[in-house]
C-alpha cells in the first residue's frame, strides 16, 4: 500500500532527479521498480520482457522527469502510466509480427506444422476458460478480468469496482482459487 509519505517521496524525488540528481533518481528507483516490474509482467507474462520494459520505463524517466506535471497527477501515476503504454505496446509489437510472419505463409503457401492443432488447443483451452470464468461469482469475474485480463493493478480494480483493496484482494484470491478447481477437474 502507497501512503502519502511515500507519494510525497516519489514526487520529490522525481523533482531532484529531473534537475540532475542521481542520487534521488536511485531512491525514485527503490521505491518504485518493484510496482514498475509488477505491472509489466501482468501484462507480458513474460519476466524477462517485463525487466527490459522496466529499464525502458526508468530510462524513459531519467529522459523526461523535467516533463512530468504534478497538476496532472503523482509522479507514481505517471510513471505507471508509461510502463503500462509501454508494456502494451511490446504485446501489440510481438502481435504485429506474427501477424506478419502468417500473411508471409499464407502468401507463399507454406503452412505451419503444428497451426491447426495450435489452433484447436487454444479454442479448447478458451472454452474451458471461459466456462469457469462463468461459474464465479460476477463480482469475482469482475475483479479477475479487470486485473489479469486488462492489466490493472488491484488498487486500479479497487477504484473501479468502487471497492475496498482488501475486498479486491479477497475477491480475486477466491475466484482464482474457484478457477483453479473448475480446471482440474475438467482436465
Amino acid at each position: 500500500m502507497v501512503t502519502d509519505s511515500v507519494r510525497a517521496d516519489v514526487d520529490d524525488h522525481l523533482k531532484e532527479a529531473a534537475l540532475g540528481d542521481e542520487a534521488a533518481f536511485a531512491r525514485l528507483y527503490d521505491l518504485v521498480a518493484p510496482r514498475v516490474y509488477g505491472l509489466s509482467l501482468r501484462v507480458l507474462r513474460d519476466p524477462a520482457q517485463a525487466e527490459e520494459v522496466c529499464q525502458e520505463v526508468f530510462l524513459e524517466v531519467w529522459r523526461k522527469a523535467a516533463r512530468f506535471d504534478p497538476a496532472r497527477g503523482s509522479a507514481t501515476t505517471w510513471i505507471l502510466t508509461l510502463t503500462h503504454r509501454r508494456a502494451v505496446d511490446r504485446v501489440r509489437s510481438a502481435q504485429s509480427a506474427v501477424d506478419r510472419e502468417r500473411r508471409s505463409a499464407a502468401a507463399t503457401g507454406e503452412v505451419e506444422y503444428d497451426e491447426v492443432a495450435e489452433t484447436v488447443t487454444d479454442r479448447l483451452e478458451y472454452r474451458q476458460v471461459r466456462r469457469c470464468l462463468d461459474r464465479l461469482t460476477e463480482i469475482q469475474r469482475q475483479a479477475i478480468t479487470l486485473a489479469f485480463y486488462g492489466g490493472h493493478t488491484y488498487r486500479q480494480v479497487g477504484d473501479l469496482l468502487g471497492a475496498a483493496l482488501p475486498t479486491v484482494k479477497t475477491r480475486i484470491r477466491d475466484g482464482l482459487i474457484r478457477l483453479r478447481d473448475c480446471l482440474e477437474v475438467a482436465r
